[in-house]
């Protein structure tokens, strides 16, 4: 749905594959997450293993919250200075998009001017799911369960956009377009 927005010249900062490429990239991260996680959290060639680090916290909540205390805050500076690279330029597009899926249960939506929401209901979020990471549901189902609810994603909204059954996403896409490119 965010590349509909880019393909209008909306610029998107996607914080789950920045956060990957972090965990890598970042020195001082990598090495918090390896002293955290032990040292097969990285593979010879200097790799991430993803699956190790889920296996680490899935069933763990404390663990989980002791790589997010980690990754998070590298994550928020590294997109205020991706968001604050646009809002210098010479110019600036109308908004630029920062696209997580936790945004709001982390409590990092204090930063934007507005809260899109993308929903669907929670069979076809875990269908999606299964088929793009190929995973069991009770696998997808411990993840879900420490989201937020769709209920309260839509109560947080701004703008809502439905990714399902017989909902185009372009007409909707356009129509929050314009709605925000009016307020810039």
């Amino acid at each position: 749905m965010a590349r509909l927005f880019e393909q209008l010249g909306i610029p998107v900062y996607y914080a789950d594959a920045r956060a990957k490429d972090l965990m890598v990239e970042d020195l001082d991260l990598r090495r918090s997450i390896q002293s955290e996680f032990g040292s097969a959290t990285y593979n010879e060639q200097g790799e991430l293993d993803r699956k190790y680090l889920a296996q680490q916290v899935v069933d763990q909540p404390q663990r989980l919250a002791a790589l997010n205390a980690l990754v998070h805050p590298a994550v928020a500076r590294d997109s205020q200075q991706w968001h604050q690279s646009f809002a210098n330029s010479s110019q600036p597009p109308a908004y630029t998009l920062h696209e997580a899926a936790i945004t709001l249960e982390i409590g990092a939506d204090t930063g934007f001017d507005a809260i899109l929401v993308v929903t669907a209901p929670v069979e076809v979020r875990l269908a999606r799911v299964m088929a793009r990471d190929k995973v069991d549901a009770g696998y997808v189902k411990k993840w879900m369960a420490r989201q937020w609810s769709e209920e309260q994603k839509v109560a947080r909204a701004d703008y809502l956009i439905h990714n399902y059954a017989h909902y185009l996403l372009q007409p909707q896409v356009l129509a929050v377009h314009r709605q925000l490119t009016t307020l810039a």
